[in-house]
């Protein structure tokens, strides 16, 4: 088939350069435009349009796809399929019917559960112990197209949301690839998504990323993981300055921190929350590389018995 890969982000790229393996044939990609990144703010390319580029591969860029001249650009392209990974715009109705056999999007959950943006977050931070990745026809809605494959992945205690993402990226490439194979052929046919289990994942914010003290630690670890590597989780020193923390460690033994304080130790730094305390692991100050958590409070004052995330 004549596909038109539309992807944005590192996260696709699996998924285009298995599809550029496979017996298909890539003949355009869709990527958000240039967007200001670095300290600098210049503008940088996306991933995709970049390996694109490498690949000698004609590259459209759209923010939006309700412009008349993108729809004939796409249209433009011939494409049998429209494989999607992680494109980050909506698609309008005008748009979705130019393949034959139509957008096919690689969402990172078992539809219906975790809908929206954020899947892989929502699994770690509700604590799933399973999730998985599913091919679907994009339609009207909101990740509710007919399911055309799927695949599962444990998540695994210690999971960061970069980590499973890495993971399900990686599989779900060949998922991607089988489906358009089984559409080709004709093995391959929706199926409605079930009434039931529907649940939604929003995107996660700076303010999502902010540390609780006081509810439990195992909210409070399931929280930090979920949010990294981005947006980054977060408390406020005394005074108000901000730390970036990376994941943490449940310290069942330690009882007696009220939420939020802090005990330094010689090999460690431990932080009360509603339950037990936990054991800081990378930690980066405002202006400052990350770095061990015991290194830095080495180098901070009247830190033992301190408060993080007082506002």
């Amino acid at each position: 088939m004549r596909l038109l890969f539309a992807g944005t982000p590192a996260v696709a790229l699996p998924a285009l350069d298995a599809l550029l393996a496979s017996r298909h044939e890539v003949v355009a990609v869709l990527t958000r435009p240039d967007a200001p990144a670095g300290r600098g703010r210049r503008l940088q390319p996306s991933l995709v349009k970049v390996r694109a580029l490498e690949a000698g591969l004609p590259v459209l860029e759209a923010s939006s796809l309700r412009d008349d001249g993108v729809r004939a650009a796409i249209a433009a392209t011939r494409p049998d399929c429209a494989p999607v990974v992680a494109y980050g715009a909506l698609l309008p109705p005008a748009v979705l019917d130019v393949p034959r056999h139509g957008w096919v999007n690689l969402h990172f959950s078992l539809l219906p559960a975790w809908r929206g943006a954020a899947p892989v977050q929502h699994a770690v931070l509700h604590g799933d112990e399973v999730t998985g990745a599913t091919t679907f026809r994009i339609d009207a809605g909101l990740d509710t197209g007919p399911v055309l494959g799927t695949l599962t992945e444990t998540v695994r205690p210690r999971d960061t949301s970069g980590d499973l993402l890495e993971r399900l990226a990686t599989a779900g490439a060949g998922l991607l690839v089988a489906t358009l194979d089984g559409l080709e052929d004709g093995a391959v046919v929706g199926v409605p998504q079930p009434a039931d289990g529907v649940s939604h994942a929003p995107r996660l914010g700076t303010e999502d990323a902010r540390v609780r003290w006081e509810h439990p630690a195992v909210a409070t670890d399931r929280r930090v993981r979920a949010v990294t590597p981005a947006p980054g989780a977060w408390t406020t020193l005394p005074g108000g300055d901000r730390l970036r923390l990376g994941p943490v460690r449940l310290h069942a033994d330690v009882t007696d921190l009220a939420p939020g304080q802090v005990a330094v130790g010689r090999q460690d730094v431990l932080v009360g929350t509603g339950t037990h305390a936990v054991r800081l692991g990378e930690v980066a100050p405002a202006g400052r590389r990350p770095m061990a958590a015991a290194d830095w409070a080495r180098g901070s004052r009247d830190l033992d018995g301190a408060t993080l995330g007082e506002r």
